[in-house]
């Protein structure tokens, strides 16, 4: 029997009932939607995350010293930055990279004080990689020229009592342990809308941060790629072209309690999917063989005309596959409205954080969208097909077992 006549049965058979057969695409459709707003909205955070840490200043990706890894130590510099630098310039993928340098600092003014990281930047560069430095309440930002100058987090300058055009005591640890000290004026203060953040704020341009710590050169570039999807092969591939002792690091090894959560969220989402598409392919199996059971005289009389057990199990599978192509279309009909919405509007955690949605030096949106694209599409249809068809395989292979002599005689095979 040939495949069209085949396909031609199968539709036929799932419109003798047609009850069973919605309710099995309904089944079907319902639960691909729930896994379609599943994964969108666990896109949408990723996506969110991954976002929210490049725009902090610390990138996708960072050329970082040979032994920072294991040591974390901001004393460290790479040993030729200015090559690094145009190596990653002149790599496609590279939007935009950043030089910084570290040291711990205390500032002071009178008699309050405040411990900082200090974060020596090139101030071009830094526009393009922060978007913390973008809300300044005060003054301006740096520049290349200034000297003496720094930028700080309101938060710290209300600890410390000070404004505009104030001058601020440093104390930090310089080369060979030496203790250095200057006097910095403020030309400006960044007001991000999170404590959190503004506490940590201290920038200095990297000529200065050279001359305070003794230390030559810079301790890190940071690394923002055009596309967000390619960041893990594009830091090997920098890594390939730098061929030397310094090694790019993804931000997943930057910010490693980031890289946990974002594996553990993805584990527990795949973990929930799993779920839903069991149920999904217990309830098609169900029908599916309720619907064997009814046919078992039907396939009797089919396998006592001659039909082969290859055609039985092909024409069970094309009912399968009818099935599962109408369940996608259901799950993209029930699904869309609801991710519709979190798409454009998306959903503001901003309450449940308490209205400061910060972690590890990270400002993240408050706002999470979810992520809504073409990928939704093949997406339904391969759930949908995939359980259809692992529904059909113990049907189909329960059909083959029908004895045609006991099945037309209305005994048990």
């Amino acid at each position: 029997m040939r495949d069209t006549l085949l396909a031609k049965f199968a539709f036929r058979t799932l419109g003798r009932n047609p009850r069973r057969t919605l309710m099995s695409i309904i089944g079907v459709g319902v639960g691909c939607s729930i896994v379609l707003y599943m994964t969108a909205f666990t896109r949408g955070g990723a996506e969110m995350r991954i976002r929210g840490i490049s725009e902090s200043g610390f990138g996708h990706a960072r050329i970082a010293p040979a032994t920072w890894d294991k040591t974390r130590d901001s004393d460290l510099r790479l040993e030729d930055w200015e090559r690094d630098l145009d190596i990653a310039n002149g790599m496609a993928g590279v939007k935009f990279t950043a030089p910084h340098s570290r040291t711990t600092a205390l500032l002071a003014f009178g008699t309050r004080v405040a411990g900082v990281e200090m974060l020596g930047v090139d101030p071009e560069s830094e526009k393009n990689t922060s978007r913390l430095i973008r809300v300044l309440s005060e003054g301006r930002y740096l520049e290349r020229e200034d000297e003496g100058a720094v930028v700080i987090g309101t938060a710290i300058a209300e600890r410390l009592e000070v404004e505009l055009d104030d001058d601020l005591f440093i104390t930090i640890a310089g080369a060979g342990g030496e203790m250095k000290y200057a006097m910095l004026r403020i030309v400006g203060i960044i007001s991000t809308g999170s404590r959190t953040i503004d506490s940590t704020i201290c920038h200095v341009t990297l000529s200065e941060m050279e001359q305070l710590t003794g230390y030559p050169g810079v301790g890190e570039i940071t690394i923002v790629f055009n596309d967000p999807s390619y960041i893990d092969a594009l830091t090997v591939r920098l890594g390939e072209l730098l061929e030397g002792p310094d090694p790019v690091v993804s931000w997943k090894v930057v910010i490693p309690s980031q890289g946990g959560d974002m594996g553990s969220d993805a584990v527990f989402m795949n973990l929930l999917v799993g779920v839903v598409i069991v149920v999904a392919v217990l309830g098609v199996a169900s029908a599916q063989l309720t619907a064997i059971l009814e046919r078992k005289r039907e396939f009797a009389v089919l396998i006592a005309l001659g039909m082969k057990g290859g055609q039985i199990v092909r024409l069970i599978l094309i009912e399968a596959v009818a099935m599962g192509v109408l369940g996608g279309a259901a799950g993209l009909v029930i699904g869309l409205p609801f991710i519709y919405p979190g798409a454009t509007q998306g959903y503001n955690f901003a309450d449940m954080m308490g209205g400061d949605f910060v972690t590890e030096g990270v400002l993240f949106d408050p706002i999470v969208y979810a992520d809504m694209g073409m990928w939704l599409i093949p997406l339904a249809f391969g759930i949908a097909l995939f359980s259809t068809l692992v529904a059909g395989l113990y049907p189909a292979w329960y059909a083959l077992r029908t004895n045609p002599t006991s099945a037309l005689s209305l005994r048990e095979a």
